[in-house]
């Protein structure tokens, strides 16, 4: 009787929290991802939003010659162009912010509301940046991927001598292996089965699995379709002329490059505008920089011995 009264004497956790002060966390957002392609790709400058992609034409018609020790003839060249190169074009990103003023006015502390609107919404604008890079029909990775460079697994599942196969085709100086974290789990199952445990690699902090040195770097826009996915291997960088991302620089408002903010202006019924547009586009500057494992089975599973289980 007496531990009863001294529970219903006692002042509860509800009654408590009216007084005391609650740590308060800026807004979470649960479709924000690391982005890895955004950071592993170089960007390039494009002035007035055109970048030309300037090629040779018939390399192989390039003559020339180890001379012997006489006087041999030696040929005669010239490195011709392509008279109409592929221009890319930068696509926008946009959307238009609002915020009433009086929101921003009275219930801006702890948390500005203002700069929490804008941050989650650039947030959004950036994840939708790397789905355009992998998936726009115009400029994406996959709509880029030459014919020769698309390639299938030889039983459906991701298997290491698939990845060994993306890699003749992107022999030069490949950079990662960009894929679905379901495809990855794949993977790592069918190298379990073989006994060949990919080792990892630590990159921004982070650890990656990684197949011949090369990082399996996740990205889940990579499309996952009727339990079927695809892995990209990818070389990077204008010197190596690999994939690079394109972008605006010197724009007004710009918050980082590519990336527009402007304010619009109050209307009549105290509605603040923020204009938010990220410029940007990418480029796949020769055929072999790019290659892509069609039709991967990320849902098979194997049955192991019990001692594995």
């Amino acid at each position: 009787m007496a531990d009863k009264q001294s529970v219903q004497l006692a002042l509860g956790d509800n009654a408590a929290r009216q007084l005391a002060n609650a740590t308060k966390t800026a807004p979470t957002l649960s479709t924000i991802s690391p982005r890895w392609l955004t950071h592993l790709l170089q960007w390039v400058p494009v002035e007035a939003g055109i970048y030309r992609l300037n090629t040779v034409k018939n390399p192989q018609d390039v003559q020339v010659l180890c001379a012997k020790r006489d006087e041999s003839e030696l040929p005669t060249t010239f490195v011709d162009y392509e008279e109409q190169p592929r221009e890319y074009f930068l696509n926008s990103v946009s959307t238009v912010l609002d915020v009433h003023t009086r929101v921003s006015d009275l219930y801006s502390s702890p948390h500005d509301q203002i700069k929490e609107q804008l941050r989650l919404t650039i947030e959004t604008i950036k994840e939708k940046q790397e789905s355009e890079l992998i998936n726009n029909p115009d400029y994406g990775l996959l709509a880029n991927a030459a014919p020769e460079q698309i390639i299938y697994p030889l039983t459906g599942a991701p298997t290491p001598d698939d990845l060994d196969e993306l890699l003749t085709k992107v022999w030069k100086e490949p950079a990662f292996f960009l894929l679905h974290p379901q495809t990855i789990a794949a993977f790592g199952r069918e190298c379990t089965r073989r006994g060949v445990p990919p080792p990892t690699v630590s990159l921004f902090g982070s650890q990656f699995l990684t197949w011949r040195g090369l990082p399996l770097i996740p990205s889940d826009k990579v499309p996952v379709a009727d339990g079927k996915s695809k892995i990209l291997l990818l070389r990077v960088g204008d010197r190596r002329q690999g994939v690079v991302g394109l972008y605006q620089p010197g724009l007004p408002g710009e918050q980082a490059p590519g990336l527009s903010v402007r304010f619009m202006g109050i209307n009549r019924n105290a509605i603040a505008s923020y204009l938010i547009s990220l410029y940007c586009s990418l480029a796949v500057q020769t055929p072999d920089a790019l290659a892509v494992l069609e039709d991967v089975e990320i849902g098979k599973y194997h049955d192991y011995p019990d001692t594995y289980k």
